[in-house]
């Protein structure tokens, strides 16, 4: 409409003079409004993608959580029962009130964890589990040591290994407690061999087992500990085998690790 009337005014008039600046005045106005709208716009777009990237990232830490949760809780209540079936199998020569004491130590191991993880799903607030330290390969011989209450003879091979990362260590030691475990679990009080060596950028680690002790009912967990360890070795980029060896069980993991410079 405004373009019309400046067509149809005169040349000389007072209107041919003022109408384009009043134009010009209102396409800058509905510009500089279109990008303030623009920019309103695209301020309430990005607060609701950062809200929508803050709500998965929350909801993938309850999920490690929930991982973590499920693994800590598995293992000490498997570490207990087998612990007491390891007590009352026919022929074992062990304390009945050292194995009261192992179980009364891992239930309260596991319930302190629990505890803290709880604590930790139950704050909307919470940035990051405040879990035990990571393990490494100092823990080792702890790891061993509650895998031998509960039942098997265990043998620790350590190859030359150094200037390992904490990443690589913590994996270590996922593989030989879950494999102990499951060792524990299925076959009972019997022998099994641990052995951690590097093989150029590799840490092998491996756990045989000699198979069922006579008599020894199986203790099924949930069924997800070899399938967990799996996922966590080939996410870092390693291999992962676990199958029956003879009578026995074979768990090998291969993690990929440099030597540091």
């Amino acid at each position: 409409m405004l373009l019309l009337a400046l067509l149809t005014v005169s040349r000389g008039g007072l209107a041919a003079v003022v109408l384009p600046v009043v134009i010009a005045a209102l396409a800058l106005a509905v510009t500089v409004r279109a990008a303030s709208s623009a920019r309103r716009q695209r301020i309430a777009y990005e607060a609701r993608l950062t809200a929508w990237a803050g709500e998965r990232a929350a909801q993938a830490e309850r999920l490690r959580i929930a991982r973590e949760l499920h693994d800590i809780v598995s293992h000490g209540l498997g570490l207990i029962t087998v612990r007491a079936s390891a007590a009352c199998y026919p022929g074992a020569a062990d304390d009945p009130s050292a194995a009261l004491s192992d179980i009364e130590r891992i239930g309260r191991q596991t319930t302190t964890e629990l505890r803290r993880m709880l604590n930790v799903l139950r704050d909307s607030t919470a940035v990051a589990a405040p879990l035990r330290p990571a393990d490494s390969l100092r823990d080792l011989p702890a790891i061993i040591e509650d895998a031998r209450r509960a039942g098997p003879a265990v043998t620790l091979r350590l190859g030359e290994i150094d200037d390992i990362s904490p990443g690589a260590q913590l994996a270590v030691c996922s593989v030989v407690r879950e494999a102990l475990t499951n060792t524990a679990r299925h076959a009972g009080p019997t022998s099994a061999t641990v052995s951690v060596r590097r093989d150029g950028d590799w840490i092998v680690t491996s756990v045989l087992d000699e198979g069922p002790v006579d008599g020894w009912t199986p203790h099924a967990g949930a069924g997800h500990g070899i399938e967990g360890l799996r996922e966590r070795v080939t996410a870092i980029g390693g291999t992962f085998e676990a199958r029956h060896a003879g009578n026995g069980f074979r768990v090998t993991a291969r993690i990929p690790e440099a030597r540091l410079s």
